[in-house]
């Protein structure tokens, strides 16, 4: 899943974007509202973590432009602010949560999971079946029949990007965009290894690879 954190101050986004990227999520940050906007509606992003006070435009109106477009992202808002009425001016804009700095980072995490889940139960992010392969995106298991399949936080973001579409080819660049993020420069055959892993895991047959092309996800045998 990638998400998209919109936060001005540059110390506490980077070590948020660290902190969620080792749980397994993609994450890119961008520090002004304006630029925050513009990232939100030619990305596609499972959620939003929004400050709102940030220059260019404040994430009240990044939200309210957002929704207005009709993009349904879930969004928790950020924000030194305390207080009934900013919480109540954020919701009312369309975000989804709402957390006062400073806070938790577990409760960050929580937050988010729980939202994800949200939006899970809605339809926007079903289990995702492939044969006997189950991929829970919200609760982040798999599941080959009926046992549990263990993965690292990588491993099932990869597996993710393949389940998503499954029976299509996947290029690197794909899983790359999605996994990682938009700064990544490393060695692109990384994702060689996690594949590798992946079918140690899975049983080889189900993930074909296409060679000059990438890799597509099948029911298997």
């Amino acid at each position: 899943m990638r998400l998209l954190i919109v936060e001005d101050e540059k110390r506490l986004a980077l070590s948020l974007a660290r902190g969620l990227t080792a749980e397994g999520y993609a994450v890119d940050v961008v520090h002004d509202g304006l630029e925050g906007l513009h990232m939100a509606s030619e990305g596609s992003y499972d959620l939003v973590v929004l400050d709102i006070m940030l220059p260019g435009m404040n994430g009240y109106r990044v939200c309210a432009a957002l929704r207005a477009a009709g993009d349904d992202v879930p969004i928790l808002m950020l924000t030194a602010k305390d207080g009934e009425y900013d919480e109540a001016e954020g919701l009312d804009t369309g975000a989804d949560d709402y957390l006062t700095k400073p806070f938790s980072y577990v409760v960050l995490v929580a937050r988010i999971k729980a939202l994800l889940r949200r939006r899970a139960r809605s339809g926007g992010s079903p289990v995702l079946a492939v044969g006997d392969l189950r991929v829970d995106t919200a609760a982040r298991r798999v599941f080959r029949a009926e046992d549990e399949i263990s993965l690292t936080a990588k491993e099932f973001a990869v597996l993710e990007q393949l389940a998503v579409r499954a029976g299509e080819v996947v290029s690197k660049a794909q899983i790359l965009e999605h996994v990682w993020d938009f700064a990544y420069d490393g060695d692109p055959n990384i994702i060689e290894v996690y594949i590798s892993s992946l079918r140690r895991k899975l049983g080889a047959p189900r993930i074909q690879t296409v060679r000059g092309a990438g890799y597509r996800l099948v029911a298997g045998r």
